[in-house]
């Protein structure tokens, strides 16, 4: 998901159906493929880290960048800080990661992404900005969950635009599906969310249908929610509304 806003976290339109994904594709799998038996959160793909991202590796990263661990998370550690934790699983070039951050001091985001152009975008952000309430896990958001999260530690979860995977032979590997959800839920506070937001309707209906599923989880609207106020209208997500493209959002919280 280049320096090209990735459709996972970029928060834009979803690619054609050709398009590389930064945490679940990178180009449609040959149709002789096997799905994996494991839940994966991104595939490895082609990107060119620019001179500023690299100086912003280089001079924010020892901050801002987490090392991953199969041990619990000191989250208070870790941000220096006591604040609700909200997990981000892959935001692209960090547009709305750096955004929603900024409108919500008060809250601390654990955000994983593995491009690493990605990742120096908005370590970018980070430095241009002033943000001290984002840390940077770049690695498989799966491994992360299973192995430093543990249940009840999380007070939102934010999934936005993940690769839809168009083509029907593919959508069981999209990102979206009952053993993820049932792991986030297990992970969030009674009364936590979960947002998934996605531009592509027949993924937005397997969202619903996927979280309605799950019995430890709530809808908070009937059917899509409103856009929260927090997730920002990204310049190419307001290319494609112009070109009467929709987008959807999917709010549940944890039952008390």
């Amino acid at each position: 998901m280049t320096e090209t806003p990735s459709p996972l976290a970029a928060n834009g339109p979803s690619p054609a159906p050709s398009t590389p994904s930064p945490q679940e594709g990178g180009g449609a799998a040959p149709a002789d493929v096997a799905f994996p038996k494991t839940i994966r959160s991104y595939v490895r793909r082609a990107g060119r880290t620019t001179t500023g991202q690299a100086k912003a590796f280089e001079d924010l990263g020892p901050r801002f960048l987490l090392p991953y661990a199969p041990v619990p998370l000191d989250a208070t550690a870790a941000f220096g800080r006591q604040a609700p934790l909200v997990l981000e699983i892959g935001f692209g070039m960090g547009e709305a990661t750096a955004h929603i951050a900024r409108v919500r001091p008060q809250d601390n985001f654990l955000c994983c992404e593995v491009h690493e152009p990605g990742v120096g975008a908005l370590l970018k952000r980070i430095g241009e900005h002033g943000i001290e309430n984002i840390r940077i896990l770049q690695h498989d958001a799966v491994e992360v969950i299973d192995h430093m999260l543990p249940p009840g530690s999380l007070d939102g979860v934010h999934i936005f635009f993940p690769d839809p995977w168009h083509k029907k032979r593919h959508n069981k590997r999209r990102l979206i599906q009952p053993m993820l959800v049932a792991k986030l839920a297990a992970r969030l506070k009674p009364g936590g969310y979960l947002h998934c937001a996605t531009d592509w309707q027949p993924y937005a209906e397997q969202m619903l249908e996927v979280l309605s599923a799950e019995p430890s989880l709530e809808n908070t609207a009937e059917g899509f929610a409103p856009q929260p106020d927090y997730r920002p209208l990204t310049k190419f997500e307001n290319r494609g509304l112009r070109l009467g493209h929709g987008v959807w959002d999917v709010v549940f919280k944890r039952r008390d």
